[in-house]
């Protein structure tokens, strides 16, 4: 990687602004061939306008863009892509109901003699493209039909597919599990062998660590300074990215949860039919229980039925569908919808804020408070300033960053439309919480805030069922670890003796060889 040249790309005295807020003043950035620039910064601290920016989502900005040293006028997605600039949102950009391989190749079907698609072509390019991301995948099958973990490969299968010199990754592992993080680094280190230069935005410094050759921090809009990563201190960049020292984030202590009490959550011999058709993953015979103050954390690798464990608890699914007991407080609980949950004290941080938990369209406020408006009505009419006292009290509690709670939720940061989400699930006071990758797209400073949160409200007894592909996020958090594989318990463990190894050996384990289970589907 030779300095005598001109960087691949340069960003010189950039600045963008929308109606009430600035987001970037005066940001720099300079990208060689083959390197990996990291982008680290709190939520809301512009690293999303950045990247939009330079992407062509976000045309009217203040500043330079070089390429190759030569000025380039980008104000479009297609001036981005045909400079060579290719982009992974946070926020996936894929078509629900399209193919698999019609998504990677849209806008650039491949065609035969007479002008039609190739299928045969299409759907053989794109199998190929989806197994460099570890994805052995029908490429026929509808995008709706994945989960969000495989989606994200299937972006990164899209981003291969073009003629890229300058890769943005946003978060691009906050929905894999282990082995999908080894394996996109993988396709990293092979892109940058190839001369490719990747900018990476991730909140897991630990990642920035084993991949990045350098990293930049912008703090509230502004852009803080650059280090070589090989000399970067983890306690500096957290000082750089939020203005103070952060201690490491603490291990769960359980003192204090009353262990005399019987269980707020008992689930026996709970079963869920699986469904190819919208990729629903089968469950067989889950039992586990969670006390009032214990947090209880569900791990596993992608398709294991962590999410599904949760959506059956909260009536997510048809009630044909979902077979077992559930006990609430000793009481017989049947789940029938979200709001039937809701009425019973359960709520869900789903997985996916953008398509399950928010109306983006609409502000801060409404979302917040949606769940729980039934609480603030009086003969019909909604109780506008106890509505309104409660939303900011959340909103505060939470530090979600908006100008005001009348901001359309679409313009906070992903960190901040999470916190929102949390915020909408506090708001019905409820006595379980079942968190799906909570801390998601969430800065380190934003996940000590989450997590001291999470240990007050189990200290108050509210129930915890957690789950989340990030294991050092487990161990931390939870008092016991449930671990799923296929659909079935394989293993409990005591988080505070567990450690990453033994969770992934149950993670991997074979059904067929399940004490008690017989291999039966």
């Amino acid at each position: 990687m030779s300095t005598a040249e001109p960087p691949l790309l340069e960003m010189r005295g950039i600045g963008k602004s929308f109606p009430g807020v600035v987001a970037l003043q005066d940001v720099s950035l300079t990208v060689r061939q083959g390197e990996v620039v990291a982008l680290l910064g709190e939520n809301g601290a512009g690293k999303s306008t950045l990247i939009n920016v330079l992407s062509g989502v976000f045309p009217g900005y203040d500043g330079t863009i070089l390429i190759d040293g030569t000025p380039a006028r980008i104000h479009t997605p297609t001036d981005a892509q045909r400079l060579g600039i290719s982009t992974i949102h946070q926020e996936l950009n894929l078509v629900p109901d399209m193919s698999v391989a019609d998504n990677i190749w849209l806008g650039r079907e491949q065609r035969d003699g007479i002008g039609l698609v190739n299928r045969r072509s299409t759907n053989a390019s794109a199998k190929a493209l989806l197994e460099r991301v570890g994805l052995t995948i029908n490429p026929r099958r509808p995008v709706r039909q994945f989960r969000v973990a495989e989606q994200q490969l299937i972006e990164v299968a899209k981003a291969l597919s073009l003629n890229t010199r300058v890769l943005i990754m946003d978060e691009p592992t906050s929905a894999l599990a282990d082995a999908e993080v080894r394996r996109l680094f993988q396709v990293i280190r092979s892109l940058t062998a190839d001369g490719v230069a990747i900018i990476y935005i991730s909140h897991r410094i630990e990642e920035l660590e084993e991949l990045a050759d350098s990293v930049n921090v912008l703090r509230d809009g502004r852009w803080i300074g650059a280090r070589p990563m090989a000399g970067a201190s983890r306690d500096e960049l957290i000082r750089m990215m939020v203005g103070r020292s952060v201690a490491d984030l603490p291990r769960r202590m359980p003192e204090g949860r009353p262990a005399e009490a019987g269980p707020r959550l008992r689930v026996r011999n709970l079963s869920l039919q699986g469904d190819s058709v919208s990729g629903r993953v089968a469950l067989h015979h889950i039992d586990l229980d969670v006390h009032p103050g214990e947090i209880v954390g569900l791990a596993g690798l992608m398709g294991a039925g962590r999410t599904e464990t949760l959506e059956s608890i909260f009536g997510a699914f048809p009630a044909r569908a979902v077979t077992g007991e559930i006990l609430l407080d000793g009481k017989h609980y049947q789940p029938q919808s979200p709001k039937h949950a809701i009425d019973n004290g359960i709520v869900l941080v789903a997985e996916d804020r953008k398509q399950q938990s928010l109306v983006l369209g609409a502000t801060v406020r409404f979302n917040t408070s949606l769940a729980a408006l039934g609480r603030y009505l009086r003969w019909g009419w909604v109780r506008n300033r106890a509505e309104r006292a409660a939303v900011v009290t959340e909103v505060r509690r939470l530090g979600v960053k908006t100008p005001s709670i009348n901001t359309r939720i679409s313009n906070l940061s992903g960190g901040n439309q999470q916190k929102v989400v949390l915020a909408k699930g506090l708001l019905t006071q409820p006595t379980v919480i079942l968190l799906d990758e909570p801390t998601r797209g969430i800065d380190i400073g934003a996940k000590s805030e989450i997590y001291e949160l999470v240990n007050e409200l189990a200290a108050q007894g509210v129930a915890f069922l957690v789950a989340s592909s990030e294991l050092p996020e487990l161990l931390r958090m939870s008092d016991r670890i449930l671990v799923l594989c296929e659909g079935r318990v394989t293993a409990e463990m005591d988080a505070e003796t567990a450690d990453q190894e033994q969770i992934l050996e149950a993670a991997m384990a074979r059904t067929s060889v399940l004490a008690g289970d017989g291999g039966a589907a």
